[in-house]
């Protein structure tokens, strides 16, 4: 999932009761990309494994109440989501549930070390970040597996109390490459993962010459469209031009849009957009229009809304590139039916963003098991930094939290009617993965300034924690 997707998803289309997509997405800290394929993942059931990570959870006898949120015997972590925005209730609702989930897991297992965590959970419902980052501020220890549409108004407040967090997901370019910040499925500003770009072109001999971007008025639509439109240059790429810009608003009739594509003779469509209404009024113009385009879409795309709406099959053109298992793997994919398995026996919310934050909730759990009794922020935020491969015991490919770096893997799913299937790799479960999966983005699209560390400088101070790797 693009992250950023969740803003403009709330700026923009929320006028509707929809319920909102579901988004999706290396190199050392104890993964484990071989093991045991863990339990069935019932609820009440503990478990030693997650997928093919060991648990770092479990009992022990560590002591001591080293930082604020620590006693002797509980950790205070912090988490949520935006669920209670008016414009759309639920909105992210699925990373709460998945953290709330993955903390009933871990205390059944005897907590981390012994130590029981508890969770504060927040709603900042869209506009209230900040206020809600202010009452973490006080009481946690770190943040974890949250995400906020609105974390950038939030981010000053973050880094002025020195609260550490391994985010579910980042929005703001500032939050994305703030200090103290981690995130098992990393998307840097200046970085991305173009696996979708890649996959289509070996699949559709003829896409570098033949693809199109549909363009929005959204400014953070465009922003997104701006990077990967300059990374298909990156890859001798040229869109076509065929000029469709639908307004963020909507839209009185999309058939104008689709003879457009139609007599461009475009055979493939990429958007940075989320599905809407407008979205899907336009593919259903296509379809009346006659145009029979191959839809190449971002992982926003992969979600329930979506496939409901395809009844008719004007979607079944849809390819979406991702770095997660799709949840239709999950027979074959351990991880992703714990996943299922924890939350719906909570009656939460299943989809690609909380597994995006059930995978924050162990790649947080992983680092504070192994500081024992020292746990501070400082011992966690060391061996975050270590971590270089990470795949949340199978749940997505493999990513390089301590570098703040994309996955280099992608797959790719299909959507007919009302069902998604994994076309590439053709093996159910794999990813295909190189070097050519990631370009940089050009500094012009950053939306911010990093120093050498790749840190943003908008809100950096001198005593923000770093990591100490001796």
């Amino acid at each position: 999932m693009k992250a950023e997707k969740i803003g403009r998803l709330a700026a923009g289309a929320l006028a509707v009761t929809l319920v909102t997509a579901s988004c999706a997405s290396d190199r050392s800290g104890g993964d484990g990309l071989s093991g045991g394929t863990g339990s069935d993942g019932g609820g009440a059931s503990a478990s030693k494994t997650f997928g093919t990570l060991p648990s770092p959870c479990g009992p022990g006898d560590a002591k001591g109440a080293t930082e604020q949120g620590v006693t002797d015997d509980q950790i205070t972590i912090g988490f949520g989501d935006d669920r209670g925005f008016p414009s759309a209730p639920g909105l992210s609702k699925e990373m709460g549930d998945a953290v709330g989930a993955m903390i009933e897991w871990c205390n059944d297992q005897g907590g981390i070390n012994g130590r029981t965590i508890k969770g504060n959970q927040y709603d900042a419902a869209y506009s209230q970040s900040a206020k809600v980052m202010q009452e973490s501020c006080k009481q946690d220890f770190m943040l974890v597996g949250q995400g906020y549409a609105m974390d950038e108004a939030a981010e000053q407040h973050r880094v002025a109390c020195k609260l550490p967090t391994v985010a579910g997901f980042t929005v703001g370019p500032n939050a994305a490459m703030g200090p103290m910040k981690y995130e098992a499925v990393p998307y840097p500003v200046d970085m991305m993962n173009i696996a979708g770009l890649r996959i289509a072109e070996q699949l559709f001999p003829d896409f570098k010459e033949k693809t199109d971007v549909l363009l929005s008025t959204s400014p953070a639509v465009s922003a997104g469209t701006n990077k990967i439109t300059g990374a298909m240059k990156e890859v001798g790429m040229e869109p076509m031009d065929c000029g469709v810009r639908l307004n963020d608003k909507g839209e009185s009739s999309y058939m104008p849009f689709a003879e457009k594509i139609k007599d461009c003779g475009a055979k493939y469509l990429w958007s940075s957009d989320s599905p809407d209404p407008g979205q899907f009024s336009l593919l259903e113009s296509v379809e009346r229009a006659g145009a029979t385009p191959k839809y190449v879409f971002e992982a926003t795309w992969y979600g329930e809304m979506v496939s409901k709406w395809n009844g008719s099959g004007a979607g079944d053109g849809l390819h979406i590139g991702m770095i997660f298992q799709p949840l239709e793997n999950a027979g074959e994919v351990p991880a992703v039916k714990q996943y299922v398995d924890l939350v719906s026996a909570k009656d939460g919310k299943v989809a690609l963003l909380g597994m995006q934050a059930a995978s924050a909730f162990l790649l947080w759990a992983q680092s504070a098991q192994k500081c024992g009794s020292d746990l501070t922020r400082q011992c966690v935020i060391n061996e975050l930094s270590k971590v270089h491969e990470w795949t949340g015991g199978g749940l997505h490919a493999p990513t390089d939290p301590g570098n703040n770096k994309p996955a280099s893997c992608g797959l790719m799913v299909k959507l007919t009617k009302n069902e998604y299937e994994q076309i590439h790799p053709k093996n159910t479960g794999e990813f295909q993965c190189g070097p050519e999966f990631v370009v940089e983005i050009d500094e012009a699209n950053w939306g911010t300034k990093l120093n050498d560390d790749r840190v943003s400088t908008k809100f950096l101070t001198d005593d923000v924690i770093k990591p100490r790797t001796s």
